[in-house]
């Protein structure tokens, strides 16, 4: 027993000698506090703990995309980081000691690193070139970002901005959206332009222009209408919007000079599929391409509501989709993945059901009882292997829904909102609340398309049920907003002011982190002087 006590002090000793020695050496350090970072008074929150390497502060890419708004791209290959906003690009390479900025070669002191399977930025280096403050408190180890014009939290802040508004949302690191919708030529390209790329282009080029003259920083772009697509595809059609003619090659890549256009405007470009349906309308499956899934899997498709549809019970159907959805992200710089909400279809009735039963009997190997339980886990699952799917490939990228503005209502579940309008959980099978608590989105837009005065579903009442369901889960929530309404009969609806109220409402509530019209056609078409109100609600006016 004695040698056994000798040999564990002189273990002792030794383990006190050598920690001594490593820490003059600076192997060891002393516990810090974890550092902390803000961006105009908001926490920015990291998956990967920041730290300091040779005096500077190091940051997950994700922390630049999905924190300070930036679009950021990885290629994995090259081992490139792009980040852009604002018209400013910013290019660094794993290990250089180099930086491009607006094509000029800038000295980095440490280059970019890879912790965790994440890589790290310096966030000076790349916050200062996105013209925020950067202020380091060693003290309490805080990193604070501002934009210019905030004023901060010392009793000055209230979150006002140049235009007079009351939050945050007016600030140039909200996101602030609009859908162009291409299902029918309904915004881009126009059914004049089809056929003709120059005019397809030059109309897409001045609708940027003109968006982002009215405060638009991101475009949410329907590339998949219908089955089909806006770009060349191994697995689905050329969409007939593009030369009237399914199937038919544009002869030129749409989606790759509308990811161009948009990053040379500054703005995001996120890519808009809907998944499900299959044509806009009409089942008559002869006006197809021969590649059109309809033809290729007529097993896999559902007749409803004079539409086609595939199948969401049908597992080799939603890989399907997902695939499609893959192609995309793998092969074009998008700034994200974006869903409608176009699941099972909202109008079935009795005398036009989608009948679906003969997959419920197949493929219910989880033994639900009621064919709608079964129903939302199909799309719950959909949407989870999709999420997983993105990820793996491009952790950065986000992914999210834009779900009906009602989730469920209080007659049928307590913890619904205040509403009475058809609810998305019950008609479209779409269990929003699962995405967010699953944490299967990086973010939710519900289409909240009603105004104050709406007795079934008030503005206020939706938007406060949403803030409160994404709080405290890292899911971001933007507003899906109607500017199409204005000037329409629907109660409320009879001046642009409707639309600007609602903005300043979404002020009150930290969870949102932005808007996103629908759709670009009706912004642009200026209703009730609604474009004059807008740039001066951002601040584009003097």
């Amino acid at each position: 027993m004695r040698y056994w006590k000798k040999a564990i002090t002189a273990l002792t000793v030794l383990l006190l000698v050598v920690s001594a020695a490593a820490a003059r050496q600076g192997i060891v350090e002393a516990a810090e506090a974890a550092i902390t970072m803000e961006l105009d008074g908001m926490p920015l929150t990291s998956d990967v703990a920041p730290y300091v390497k040779s005096n500077r502060t190091f940051v997950p890419l994700r922390v630049v995309s999905e924190g300070i708004g930036a679009f950021v791209d990885w290629q994995a290959a090259s081992k490139t980081v792009t980040i852009r906003q604002n018209g400013i690009t910013i290019e660094m390479v794993m290990g250089s000691s180099t930086a491009v900025v607006g094509g000029h070669s800038m000295a980095l002191d440490v280059p970019l690193q890879s912790v965790s399977g994440r890589t790290m930025v310096p966030i000076r280096f790349v916050s200062e070139q996105l013209g925020l403050n950067v202020d380091w408190n060693q003290d309490s180890r805080r990193i604070t970002l501002t934009t210019s014009g905030w004023e901060g939290s010392g009793g000055t802040n209230n979150g006002s901005s140049s235009n007079g508004s009351t939050g945050v949302l007016a600030g140039s690191n909200t996101l602030r959206g609009a859908w162009i919708a291409s299902v029918s030529n309904l915004d881009w390209p126009s059914s004049s332009s089809k056929g003709n790329t120059a005019k397809q282009k030059q109309q897409f080029t001045d609708m940027l222009d003109n968006l982002q003259a009215q405060g638009i920083n991101a475009v949410f772009v329907q590339v998949r209408p219908s089955a089909d697509a806006l770009y060349p595809s191994k697995l689905v059609p050329w969409s007939q919007v593009l030369t009237g003619t399914p199937g038919k090659d544009p002869g030129y890549d749409p989606l790759a000079f509308m990811i161009e256009e948009a990053h040379n405007h500054g703005m995001q470009f996120h890519a808009w599929f809907n998944p499900f349906r299959v044509t806009a309308s009409g089942t008559d499956t002869s006006k197809l391409a021969a590649n059109n899934v309809a033809l290729q899997h007529p097993d896999w498709i559902v007749k409803a509501s004079s539409r086609l549809y595939l199948n969401p019970g049908i597992p080799a159907a939603r890989q399907h989709i997902i695939d499609a959805i893959m192609e995309v992200v793998n092969q074009y710089p998008i700034d994200g993945v974006h869903l409608d909400d176009y699941f099972y279809p909202s109008d079935e009735t009795t005398s036009s059901p989608f009948d679906d039963s003969a997959a419920f009997k197949a493929y219910n190997s989880k033994g639900f009882k009621t064919k709608a339980d079964w129903r939302r886990d199909n799309i719950n699952t959909f949407v989870s292997d999709l999420n997983a799917s993105i990820h793996a490939a491009k952790p950065q990228l986000v992914f999210g829904i834009s779900p009906s503005g009602i989730w469920r209502n209080q007659a049928t579940d307590p913890t619904g909102s205040a509403t009475s309008g058809r609810s998305a959980y019950d008609s479209e099978y779409a269990d929003a609340r699962a995405w967010i608590q699953g944490g299967d989105i990086d973010y939710v837009a519900p289409q909240v398309y009603w105004s104050f005065a709406t007795a079934a579903a008030p503005y206020d009442k939706v938007v406060d049920w949403w803030a409160n369901e994404v709080k405290g889960t890292g899911v971001k929530l933007y507003i899906g907003m109607a500017p199409y309404k204005i000037g329409s009969p629907e109660k409320g609806w009879q001046t642009a002011q409707e639309l600007m109220n609602q903005l300043k409402y979404n002020e009150k509530f930290s969870q949102i982190q932005g808007s996103i019209f629908y759709r670009s056609s009706s912004l642009l078409g200026n209703p009730f002087g609604l474009t004059q109100l807008l740039k001066s609600y951002y601040g584009l006016t003097t």
